[in-house]
């Protein structure tokens, strides 16, 4: 997988993270990768196995089901427990990372966080 991304400013050089991260994180049946997709209001995570190219398991502070009223964080590392959850129901123990280009910090990390405070092996 060889891409080329070429320009200047913050978008291309998170496009460029996100490149190099993929070149070296792959998801597989035994150990899937968790995605995180971070947007300025809502946050997103999904299990991922690249083998089938199937999303396992998926959960976002878009769901209807996800009413959480406090800081966005907060709100990142509610969905990380709830997807650890979902994972576990589905019998998934560990995982491999995928920050999508984004600096591990802030909401990006409490996802992370939350998914170990539920189980999840990372």
């Amino acid at each position: 997988m060889s891409v080329k991304i070429l320009g200047k400013g913050k978008f291309v050089a998170r496009a460029r993270r996100h490149a190099r991260i993929r070149k070296k994180v792959i998801g597989t049946p035994a150990r899937p990768r968790l995605v995180v997709t971070r947007t300025n209001r809502n946050i997103i995570a999904q299990i991922v196995d690249d083998t089938k190219g199937v999303t396992l398991v998926s959960e976002s502070t878009l769901h209807n089901d996800f009413d959480f009223q406090g800081t966005k964080t907060e709100a990142a590392k509610q969905v990380g427990l709830r997807i650890a959850e979902k994972a576990k129901a589905a019998g998934i123990t560990a995982v491999c990372f995928d920050r999508g280009g984004n600096k591990y910090h802030g909401r990006v990390a409490a996802v992370a966080d939350g998914a170990r405070e539920g189980g999840l092996a990372l």
